[in-house]
């Protein structure tokens, strides 16, 4: 028996809807919710939302259900209504598809369990096998025109997803798969692999969505067509990666950047083409206009004041470590210049140690330790910190973040870094953990990247953040990071005030690629007496240069610069170079420093950077 969705997909490309979660988190439900029981709770919110995504063009609507299984809901005390809020999920969609009088198709949405499987985590097969059959049963009732399973990171989990529903009906199913920025998956599967892998299963369709941005999705399904089998391909993309505004989180990607790549996507052989978090409707309709024509309707029935100390705040002692050589050097107005450096994703740090030593050799004198960058799982920043200045003799600038400690692991931590004489702390809040990597990570964000400024100005003044005695106090030279090109512009001004005045002792800004953008934005804030070192990152392409501007949260480059790097072809690479090298130079005229940030391990680019300083 043929099925509707299987024909409207033979007849040419299918466009599904945008992200769910993202719409209902900026009409006022939190983060931490449940999003799946608004269909009992909040039905005129859900409806709300698929009607503006038909109305945009969408052919798919996908059902709010995507976390609706019973482990997920019992989270919320809900695990027993599994049945009815899948029901009550499709029948929303479909009775706004009746109102609107648009023969859209509805597609179930189940996503992962929230615990991982055995031997990695402790859910057996048959259970995970009978939540995916209860929610299964739950849509298919509600009368599912066919299934999405979705935002997966284990080839077994879906696997076994796609039995359970096997087990209920004979629907088509899409089986999609999350991958990192790495175009692997969680668990270091490549998109050949998952293609052969899921072109065994009894699906319809298969393919990739969330976790990363266009430009990723688009180099997986190159790789994933040739092993698919002929089967049809869906990509459905974030709108880049997320951004922390204040308490919210905001997508970069506009809506005719990821149209461009829709269409690129479908040249490249995809059949459903869609978006995943922070897509909304407005990126379905510019994707609508390179999909083709919507198919016929159907009859369906301000400026900074000056560091002030706050009466909490405790005086700052006087302790017998010396100063840091980077405290040294911006105290005497020297030039400083600092290299980035990630920890390795696994246990082995030689290619790491190699890179500072080249860098050191072109003339740096400090490196930047990432603590976590982009919410991903790398070696811990400390003992990275400790091997590679043990290794090289190269000072350590370590980032710190508040994403995955408490109060008391932040000091903790605090008082071990200093310990180990690693005692220059870039103070941050951290990036949100990324969907699709570790669906199960909660943030825990006790304090933001402020608090933690106060609790370092505590500690230099001997007490921890509840004010007893640590002993002697820490030495830390501690800095912030600035965003000039922030899209809030007086909310990053009031930012850089409290970061000032919870002590700060110098600020490193978000890549750069105008330095007016920088000077318009210090002017904004008063001019705050405080050095800067300026965010230098060597674009590799104008790939490279759409993808950071797009999908990067904190990053804007100029039109001009992106323009020049499209005409640059296949020489990108050394106009990149030279471009950051002309930042580089002003910034020596103007700034107290640069801090250089190389892209995809490529430290000679930068040490080739640094010659611009010779």
């Amino acid at each position: 028996m043929a099925h509707a969705f299987s024909e409207r997909l033979a007849a040419g490309p299918l466009l599904c809807d945008g992200a769910m979660g993202t719409l209902l988190y900026a009409r006022g439900v939190p983060l931490d919710g449940c999003f799946d029981v608004l269909n009992l709770n909040t039905p005129a919110l859900v409806q709300a939302i698929h009607s503006e995504y038909i109305a945009a063009g969408a052919d798919c609507i996908e059902t709010n259900t995507f976390g609706a299984n019973r482990f997920k809901l019992a989270v919320h005390g809900l695990g027993s209504q599994v049945r009815e809020i899948n029901l009550r999920g499709v029948k929303l969609a479909r009775d706004v598809r009746e109102a609107m009088g648009r023969d859209v198709l509805v597609l179930g949405s189940m996503g992962p369990l929230g615990k991982y499987l055995a031997p990695l985590g402790t859910l057996g097969e048959g259970e995970a096998r009978d939540a995916f059959r209860e929610q299964a049963e739950g849509l298919l009732e509600g009368g599912v025109d066919a299934f999405v399973v979705e935002t997966m990171s284990d080839l077994g989990e879906v696997a076994l997803a796609v039995e359970a529903i096997r087990a209920v009906a004979d629907l088509p199913i899409v089986a999609q798969v999350a991958f990192t920025d790495e175009g692997l998956t969680f668990l270091g599967r490549t998109p050949a692999e998952v293609a052969r892998a899921l072109s065994a299963l009894p699906v319809q369709v298969i393919g990739a969505n969330c976790s990363v941005g266009s430009s990723t999705l688009y180099e997986v399904l190159e790789q994933m067509r040739p092993a698919a089998g002929g089967r049809p391909i869906a990509i459905q993309p974030n709108a880049g990666l997320p951004s922390r505004v204040g308490e919210r989180l905001i997508y970069l990607s506009s809506p005719a950047y990821m149209a461009d790549y829709a269409a690129r996507m479908l040249a490249a052989g995809a059949r459903v083409v869609g978006g995943c978090c922070g897509t909304t409707p407005e990126h379905i309709r510019a994707m609508r206009a390179v999909t083709g024509p919507t198919p016929s309707a159907r009859a369906v029935g301000r400026a900074a004041a000056p560091a002030v100390a706050r009466p909490d705040q405790a005086p700052v002692m006087r302790t017998a470590a010396p100063p840091t050589r980077l405290e040294r050097k911006l105290a005497a107005g020297e030039f400083v210049v600092t290299v980035e450096l990630d920890p390795p994703r696994g246990h082995n740090i030689e290619k790491l140690v190699q890179g500072a030593k080249l860098l050191k050799e072109r003339g740096a004198e400090i490196v930047d330790i990432n603590d976590g960058s982009l919410g991903r799982i790398r070696m811990a920043v400390l003992p990275t910190a400790v091997l590679v200045r043990d290794a090289t003799g190269l000072e350590i600038n370590m980032h710190f973040t508040c994403r995955d400690r408490n109060l008391m692991g932040i000091q903790a931590d605090l008082l071990g870094a200093h310990a180990l004489d690693v005692r220059n702390i870039l103070a941050m809040t951290g990036d949100p953990p990324r969907a699709g990597d570790y669906v199960n990570a909660t943030a825990v964000f006790d304090v933001d990247a402020v608090g933690l400024l106060r609790i370092l100005r505590r500690m230099n003044g001997g007490l921890d953040a509840t004010g007893s005695s640590i002993g002697e106090p820490t030495a830390f030279c501690v800095g912030a990071v600035l965003n000039p090109a922030a899209r809030e512009p007086e909310l990053e001004v009031e930012r850089l005030r409290q970061k000032l005045e919870a002590g700060a002792q110098w600020v490193q800004t978000q890549p750069i690629y105008d330095l007016a953008l920088l000077d318009d934005f210090l002017r904004r804030a008063g001019s705050p007496e405080v050095p800067v070192l300026v965010g230098v990152m060597p674009l590799h392409s104008a790939r490279h240069a759409e993808f950071l501007h797009n999908e990067v949260p904190g990053i804007t480059i100029p039109p001009e610069v992106r323009a020049r790097m499209r005409e640059a072809g296949d020489k990108g690479l050394a106009v990149g170079i030279e471009l950051a090298q002309g930042i580089l130079r002003q910034a020596r005229r103007r700034y107290a420093g640069a801090y250089l940030m190389p892209s995809f391990g490529r430290y000679e680019v930068v040490a080739e950077v640094l010659d611009a300083l010779r």
